[in-house]
């Protein structure tokens, strides 16, 4: 009888710790692998206004084109998030031929389990309900003062400070710790 009842208990144990874990939030990244293009690179980085101490991070940083040319015009530092490793090795290659591997990394995780509190400008061109979950994390970590750039895509509710058409190409700016109605 008493194997019976703990039986029991750990039959209905695994049943309840499995639904526990899966009803957390889980995040589905299932993006395309979309490049901005070069005169969109320059004109988010000029609407930032980046500088040289500036950290950059891009979240989705695909073959690493926004992190390197924060670097290599600006002589700012940088950080590359994507999820997929094949576009980490191509954003490496891609810092070492352009010479500026010394000022940039390139990370291949989930922008999800990002730590941005080190970024005084991030960029990103990922799908809508991507920024709209990012924007109240980093409104929240980023110091006041750091810019946020996207393209095509706004941040939800949170109202952009500026915003420029580039060749058909939208692209916003916000600034942290200044919040728009």
């Amino acid at each position: 009888m008493i194997h019976m009842m703990w039986l029991t208990l750990v039959v209905l144990a695994g049943l309840i710790v499995p639904s526990t874990y899966f009803t957390q939030q889980e995040v589905d990244i299932h993006a395309p692998y979309v490049t901005t293009p070069s005169p969109v690179v320059d004109a988010m980085l000029e609407l930032a206004r980046t500088r040289k101490n500036d950290v950059v991070y891009d979240l989705g940083c695909g073959d690493g084109r926004i992190v390197i040319a924060a670097a290599k015009h600006y002589g700012a530092r940088g950080v590359g998030v994507d999820i997929d490793p094949e576009r980490i090795h191509e954003a490496r290659a891609n810092a070492k031929r352009e010479g500026v591997e010394s000022l940039v990394r390139f990370s291949a995780q989930n922008v999800f389990d990002m730590d941005f509190r080190e970024a005084t400008l991030v960029t990103m061109y990922l799908l809508p309900d991507m920024h709209r979950k990012l924007s109240p994390r980093l409104q929240r970590d980023l110091k006041p003062g750091a810019r946020i750039v996207t393209h095509t895509f706004d941040l939800g509710a949170w109202k952009p400070h500026q915003s420029r058409n580039i060749n058909g190409e939208q692209i916003f700016l916000w600034r942290v710790g200044t919040q728009r109605q």
